[in-house]
C-alpha cells in the first residue's frame, strides 16, 4: 500500500460537509473521491459537486456495499439526521470486510469525548459508541479511525433561531447567561480544508518532526474556524449588517433552563427541541463547548489559518435570506 491516502469513498457527498469536502480533496490535486449514495436515495447526482463519479449502493445487502468500498485508502462518512438507523454500523462492516484501513466517522461535531456531553447529549454518547464499535469489529484491527471535531458549523448555524440563540429577521438575539462563554467553531469550508490536509499527510515517516496521519490513528482531531462567544456574534451581526446593538432586541436566557426545554421538547415528541438542547449544552460555564482551550487544535499541523468572524457572519447572513 502506499504511504499516501489516494482513494477515498465519501458518503454524504452531496451533503452540507461533504460537498465541501470533496470539493477540498479534489483541490488538493492528491486525491480521487468517489461518492457512495443509496441506491433508493431520492437525492439527485447533481448535488453531489462535479468531477466525483458516484456509486449507488444497497444498504440492505452487505455485499453490495463491501464490493463497493474494495480498493479505497479511506472512507469518509457524514451522514445527515435524517439517515435511516443502521447506516453508519453498515457502513463501518463493509470497510472492514473490504480492508479500507482508514474510516473519519461521523462525527463534524463538538467535543464527543468530553463526559459531560457524552451524558448530556445521547447524540455525542452514540458518537463514541460508533468509535468503540470501529475497535471492537471482529478484523477491525487493520482499520484505524480518525475522529474530526469542528464544533457546530458557523454560517450553517446562525441563521437558526434555536441553535446560537439569533433570529435574524426579527434581529432579536437571546444571549445564554450572560453571553461570554465561547465555543470553537468552524465554516463549512473550513471543515473541506480540514479534512483535505488530514488526507494528504503521510501516513508515516521516518522522522518523529514530520505531521503524519499515524499521529492520530483512533484519536481525535480538533479543528476550528475561531473560538467565539455569543456576544462577539452580536458585535459581528452589527458591523456586517450596518445595525446598533440597540437595534436588536437583546433577551437573557439560563443556558441550564434552555437545555432542559430541549430536553422537555424531545420527550414530547416535539424533536426541534434537539437542536435547542445540544447547541444550549454547548454554552455551559463548564466550557466544554470551548475545546480550542481544553484540548488544543490541529489548525497548526494541518495548515489551517483562522477565519475572520465577520466575513463568516456575512455567509451566514446570505444563508438566512434562502
Amino acid at each position: 500500500m502506499s504511504n499516501f491516502i489516494k482513494q477515498v469513498a465519501l458518503v454524504g457527498g452531496g451533503g452540507n460537509a461533504g460537498s465541501h469536502i470533496a470539493r477540498a480533496l479534489l483541490q488538493t490535486g492528491k486525491h480521487s473521491v468517489t461518492a457512495i449514495s443509496r441506491s433508493s436515495s431520492s437525492s439527485s447526482s447533481s448535488t453531489i459537486p462535479p468531477g466525483i463519479p458516484t456509486v449507488r449502493v444497497n444498504y440492505g445487502d452487505p455485499e453490495s456495499l463491501v464490493s463497493a468500498l474494495r480498493g479505497y485508502d479511506a472512507l469518509v462518512i457524514t451522514l445527515g439526521v435524517m439517515a435511516p438507523p443502521g447506516t453508519q454500523e453498515s457502513l463501518i462492516r463493509a470497510a472492514v470486510q473490504a480492508g479500507v484501513p482508514w474510516i473519519l466517522p461521523n462525527e463534524w461535531a463538538a467535543d464527543t469525548y468530553d463526559a459531560g456531553l457524552q451524558r448530556d447529549v445521547v447524540p455525542y454518547k452514540q458518537k463514541a459508541e460508533f468509535r468503540k464499535f470501529i475497535e471492537d469489529l471482529p478484523g477491525g484491527g487493520a482499520v484505524s479511525y480518525v475522529a474530526v471535531h469542528t464544533g457546530f458549523w458557523y454560517e450553517f448555524s446562525l441563521p437558526i433561531p434555536d441553535a446560537f440563540g439569533f433570529d435574524l429577521t426579527t434581529r432579536t438575539a437571546t444571549l445564554f447567561d450572560d453571553g461570554t462563554a465561547k465555543i470553537s467553531t468552524s465554516t463549512l469550508p473550513q471543515v473541506g480544508r480540514a479534512v483535505a490536509a488530514l488526507l494528504s499527510l503521510p501516513v508515516t515517516h521516518p522522522d518523529p518532526a514530520v505531521a503524519t496521519l499515524d499521529r492520530f490513528r483512533n484519536k481525535p482531531v480538533y479543528v476550528s474556524s475561531f473560538t467565539v462567544s455569543q456576544s462577539d456574534m452580536l458585535d459581528s451581526l452589527c458591523r456586517v449588517t450596518g445595525t446598533l446593538k440597540a437595534d436588536w432586541t437583546v433577551r437573557h436566557e439560563s443556558s441550564a433552563n434552555r437545555y432542559s426545554a430541549g430536553v422537555e421538547a424531545i420527550q414530547r415528541g416535539d424533536w426541534s427541541g434537539m437542536v435547542k438542547m445540544m447547541y444550549a449544552r454547548n454554552f455551559f460555564r463548564d466550557g466544554a463547548g470551548d475545546y480550542e482551550r481544553t484540548r488544543g487544535t490541529a489548525n497548526g499541523v494541518l495548515g489551517l489559518e483562522s477565519e475572520d468572524l465577520d466575513e463568516a457572519t456575512t455567509m451566514a447572513v446570505e444563508r438566512g435570506k434562502y
